[in-house]
């Protein structure tokens, strides 16, 4: 069923490397467990919105793997969504209703 572009799973380096590089534009990081089952459902709705947009930069990182980012960014649950603009935290997004509703906070990330 996998069809469209997948998200890149990056390590807390990468990820790391990824923010301080000065021309990536801004991206969407989301963060997940293995075992947590909202975070599988928000998966398949980015998954749906990826197949809309192929070139929306979004990432996918393990929160198990970021002790460093977890702590620095205050992460108080997931799933968690965030949107990093100019190397820096823009916004935080820890409800996710709907495909609709992703799509319209992450769809300025793709025109940039």
């Amino acid at each position: 069923m996998k069809e469209g572009a997948s998200m890149q799973e990056l390590t807390e380096q990468e990820l790391l490397e990824r923010i301080s590089s000065s021309q990536e534009g801004s991206f969407a990081v989301f963060l997940y467990t293995p075992f947590c089952g909202t975070c599988k459902v928000t998966e398949r709705m980015l998954d749906i919105i990826m197949t809309m947009m192929p070139a929306l930069p979004l990432v996918k990182c393990n929160i198990n793997f970021l002790p460093q980012i977890t702590r620095e960014w205050q992460i108080s649950s997931v799933p968690c969504i965030v949107i990093i603009e100019q190397g820096k935290e823009k916004e935080f997004i820890y409800r996710m209703q709907s495909v609709d509703e992703l799509y319209l906070k992450l769809l300025p990330l793709n025109r940039m």
